[in-house]
């Protein structure tokens, strides 16, 4: 397999958004931001924690915000001086930034999500890749995730995660009415679901030949990966949160306000930004 250095990360930011109108009217949902940067970008920091720095983003709905954003990111970093009279711009300061590659491309509006990953084959074809959708956190061990996919030696492996409860579990005591234990919003004991943090060899673009932009990654294509026994599950049991409503958002927002957020891995909770 390639080495890690050269194994790509495809991040799907082209959905509509729609469960999160309030935020996503002006703006795709992987712009959404949290602590004052995109969802988009902690998710990228968490690939880089662990070295993973050659991205890929499918582009669709309002994709100009996010390249707009990474454009600007190396300015918005620095001190920069400029000359009315000429245009000329002149980086300060150099404070450092993420040494990160990035591709932007645009996969289409409405295309979903089997059709995006099949409009990324040129950039894909003859390479293992990562792929996660733009909208997913986690505390998630990325170098333990990939020795597992190696070992298994499967096609694709999916992140398999046990969802948050909606609200705070209580564990009475089965005689008195005292409360044993409260654990506020934990993950759920039973049931997995995709949490993305996926893992593809190029052999899936056997499975995405007869694909286009209506085509679905998860009911066209998992599935039938899991039916031919190519599909395996990471079973990851730590901190995992999507953020598909307002009230997704503000619990992530509170959790990185309080210096708490599991998945800031790179500065173990310490919060610091680059800007």
């Amino acid at each position: 397999m390639t080495p890690n250095k050269n194994i790509p990360v495809v991040i799907l930011a082209g959905g509509l958004g729609t469960r999160l109108s309030e935020e996503t009217e002006a703006k795709p949902k992987p712009m959404v931001e949290i602590g004052g940067l995109p969802i988009l970008w902690h998710i990228m920091k968490i690939y880089d924690h662990f070295g993973f720095s050659d991205f890929i983003i499918a582009l669709g709905y309002k994709g100009h915000c996010i390249k707009e954003f990474f454009l600007n990111y190396r300015n918005f970093n620095n001190d920069i001086s400029l000359s009315l009279a000429n245009g000329e711009i002149t980086v300060s300061s150099e404070r450092v930034v993420e040494n990160w590659n990035i591709h932007l491309v645009e996969t289409g509006v409405t295309t979903m999500t089997g059709g995006r990953v099949k409009r990324l084959q040129d950039f894909l074809h003859h390479k293992t890749f990562m792929l996660t959708y733009g909208d997913g956190l986690a505390n998630i061990n990325i170098a333990d995730l990939l020795a597992f996919h190696r070992k298994e030696r499967k096609i694709a492996t999916v992140t398999a995660v046990r969802p948050p409860a909606r609200f705070g579990e209580m564990i009475l005591h089965p005689e008195r009415s005292t409360v044993e234990k409260f654990t506020e919003k934990p993950q759920i004991g039973e049931g997995w679901i995709n949490g993305g943090f996926f893992l593809f060899e190029p052999d899936l673009f056997e499975y995405l030949k007869d694909a286009d932009d209506s085509s679905s990654l998860e009911a066209n294509i998992l599935e039938r990966l899991a039916e031919d026994g190519q599909l395996n599950a990471y079973r990851h049991t730590g901190f995992w949160q999507c953020m598909d409503t307002l009230r997704d958002l503000r619990l992530l927002e509170g959790l990185w306000k309080q210096g708490t957020a599991p998945w800031n891995i790179w500065n173990h909770g310490k919060n610091r930004v680059s800007r």
